[in-house]
Parts: structure tokens; sequence; C-alpha cells
């Protein structure tokens, strides 16, 4: 959950050169057909046209999906298969109305694929399914929608890092103590699996640790995240542990714990990569995040479309795996390569 210049990554188109008949050589008859270059009989590559759009363009999930999608182009064209990657979305996460206006506007663009990280899954089925009634084909990223058109799924298994951030907080506190889940948004599928896994698990693994406020939203901005987050500290000053299940709920509770005085007092799990989020390791402000991979959901997310317009048969559904990160394996390689993807590489 990050604005970003519009990346148009170009195929190399293929000239063919036309010989007018005084300049062809006169062959014998007996000779067979003339010889043809390799350029001449392979027909150049058809460059494909795939929009990629985000649930939002402003934090660093979402521009490390752009820069993956980029990558996508770059090793496609590099393999003779060029397309051009037209990345569009709203500038905030929870504009509803202009990711749906986004998605119509390439169906009726008539683009070839659409990669899609739906921000409401009720309400970007009716865009899918429209989509695929018009011969466009859909792959969603990050978040499932409410629709059986698209041809496949590349995400995390979001209840999976759920669980890992109940397991983590609950071994912090020792199995016993009072923790706050903070939600992000009301209808975004992937945020609701998360709270999903860590209220599940929590209840069923950990039973000293207590759940006492699972109610609230943090909202669409760090800001309204950083007012629910005071909220909750004012109002349960004996908690012990919060967990927020995105970035920009994540960095909002992390402003409301240092400004209040009780960063590194109570402790906390985040989700999500975000530049504020090693430093507040570093210094114990944040005990661990569960991070994805979304340089490798832009990227997978842009291939997997291609094979499918090349004719393959494509997975369903394709993990692409959550990972806690905490103080302890923070410098590890593993950890490194997916909190610093490599963005000034593919995105200007």
């Amino acid at each position: 959950m990050r604005a970003s210049a519009l990346a148009r990554i170009l195929g190399v188109g293929v000239a063919a050169v036309v010989l007018s008949s005084g300049c062809r050589a006169k062959e014998p008859a007996a000779a067979g057909p003339a010889p043809t270059s390799a350029a001449a009989a392979k027909p150049a590559a058809k460059k494909r046209t795939i929009a990629v759009i985000p649930q939002g363009t402003t934090y660093d999930f979402w521009k490390s999906i752009h820069a993956g999608a980029v990558k996508a182009s770059r090793d496609l064209a590099a393999a003779g298969t060029p397309v051009e990657v037209i990345w569009k979305g709203p500038l905030r996460e929870d504009d509803r109305e202009q990711q749906v206006q986004v998605v119509e506007g390439f169906v009726t663009q008539k683009v070839e694929g659409i990669v899609l990280a739906p921000f409401d899954r009720n309400a970007l089925a009716r865009p899918v399914d429209e989509a695929a009634a018009a011969g466009i084909p859909v792959v969603i990223i990050d978040t499932a929608v409410e629709s059986p058109a698209p041809i496949s799924v590349v995400a995390s298994d979001n209840h999976k890092g759920g669980e890992l951030a109940a397991d983590e907080l609950a071994r912090i506190l020792q199995e016993k103590g009072k923790v706050i889940l903070l939600r992000f948004q009301e209808g975004v599928a992937s945020t609701e699996a998360r709270e999903k896994g860590f209220e599940e698990r929590m209840k069923s693994t950990h039973p000293g640790v207590r759940i006492i406020s699972s109610n609230q939203h943090a909202g669409a901005t760090r800001e309204t995240a950083k007012t629910a987050a005071e909220n909750l500290l004012n109002r349960f000053a004996d908690v012990n542990g919060i967990f927020a299940p995105n970035e920009s709920s994540a960095v909002g509770t992390l402003l409301a714990l240092e400004d209040s005085g009780r960063a590194g007092k109570v402790h906390f799990i985040g989700f999500d990569t975000s530049p504020d989020f090693v430093p507040a390791m570093r210094a114990g402000k944040l005990d661990g995040i569960i991070v994805q991979n979304p340089f490798g959901m832009g990227e997978l997310g842009v291939k997997t479309m291609m094979r499918h317009l090349e004719g393959e048969t494509v997975e369903k559904h394709i993990d692409t795996g959550v990972t806690l990160v905490t103080p302890a394996n923070l410098d590890s390689p593993e950890s490194q390569r997916l909190l610093s993807p490599p963005l000034d590489k593919y995105l200007d």
C-alpha cells in the first residue's frame, strides 16, 4: 500500500525491406526458391499493450509493483516479445470511483490485457466482468475481486501473513497481554484476510493474549491512521501490543506511538515496507513487519498476462510469498532483497 511517472516501455519494430523487380537477380529455371534471410523468414513479433492499474500511486508498495512491471517489459522485449506497459491508477488508495473509471477507460481503449490490483473487491467486480466480456483478459495482483473472470491471481497468502504477525506478537509478549488490531478499510480483500488471519490465530493458538479492540479502521492515509491510533492509545492505556495490516496504517501507528512517547514500550508489528520501518526497527520502536514481494507481483503479473496472450495456459493462483522481518534478520540477504527492490533501476 506509493506519485510515479507513467512507464512506457516500447517494443522495437522491425521494418520490412521491399525490393523492386528491376533489382531482383535473374535465376536459372532449375534453381529453387530464392534464399531468404532469417529476418525476412520470421515476421516481427507483435507488440502487445498491457495496462497495469494499482490501487494507488503514492506509497512504496505500489512503486515496487510498478518497477516489477517495467522489469517484465524489458525482459520480454529482450526475449523478442515486445510489450508496452501503461501504468495508471488513482493517487489515493480509497478512490474507488477513479479506479473504476481507469479500468473502464482501458476497456474503451481496447488494450490487450489488464493487470489490476483492485481496491474494493465488490466495486471492481463489474468492470472486471465487462473487460472479460469485451475480450480483454484480466490478471489480478495483490488482492482478490468478487468475479470469476480473471485468468490468474498473483498475490501473497494474506491470511498466512496475519497468522505470522499473531505468532510473533504473542512470542514477544511471552503469550500473555492485551493487543489492538487496527484494521485498514472495509472492502479490501487483502487486508481483510490479514486481519482475519491475525484474529483467528491469536484466539486459537495464543489464548493468553487478548484482543481488546478490533473494530476500528485506519483509513487510506498515514494521517487518518495516526489519528485512529492516537484515539486507541488514549482509550487503552494498558495495551501491550498493536498490529497494523498495511503500510499506511503501520506508518500512522508508528507516528502515534512516537508522539505519545510509547514507541518501544508498546510492542508493534506492521505489514509491508516503508523507508520509516528499518530505522524504527533498529531503534527498537518496531518489533517486526510482514513483508510481501510487490516487485515480484508486478513482474509476474505482466509476464503471466503475456504468457496468456501468447497462447499458454497460466496458473489460476500464483503465491508470491510473505516473510517476517525482524531486527534479528533485518540484514540478511533475503530481507534486504525484499526491503530494497531496485526502484531506481526501473523507474525514472
